[in-house]
């Protein structure tokens, strides 16, 4: 089992065997998820960027050789993007411009993919908006 399954195991129920599964029994929530404990630093994490609005780190369980998630510092109700009201406009393009910055720094310049997944349909294992900066290889299409 992954690190970061086990991980989310131990934060939403019994042991998941895949993303999917874990994404099927998340529970949208206003209460802390593992991002949170990883802003706190209560759970370690490969920060590849911070600054007062974003953090960005590697994904333990990478879908690419780059593979790094950038959540925002605070959630603000922003538990998935189809929970996004006016006033998450700012920190929605920053986490976008974010994930630009740091696709530069990892040296992804000829492309990488952005992915928001949102609810259970779309894959959503945790219910604090991020972004999935993936890259360093060819993307196929359609995805999933």
């Amino acid at each position: 089992m992954s690190h970061r399954v086990s991980i989310l195991s131990s934060h939403l129920s019994p042991v998941m065997a895949s993303e999917k599964e874990a994404a099927l029994a998340a529970t949208p929530s206003d209460s802390p998820t593992i991002f949170d404990k990883i802003i706190s630093k209560e759970i370690p994490s490969t920060v590849v960027f911070e600054d007062d609005k974003v953090l960005a780190f590697r994904d333990v369980t990478p879908q690419g050789p780059v593979h790094i998630l950038l959540i925002p510092k605070v959630r603000d109700g922003l538990t998935g993007l189809s929970k996004a009201e006016e006033r998450h406009i700012d920190i929605l393009g920053r986490l976008l411009y974010t994930a630009k910055l740091v696709a530069k720094q990892e040296g992804l310049d000829e492309g990488f993919r952005i992915v928001i997944n949102d609810g259970p349909q779309g894959c959503q294992s945790v219910y604090h908006i991020h972004v999935h900066l993936i890259g360093g290889r060819q993307m196929n299409w359609p995805p999933g």
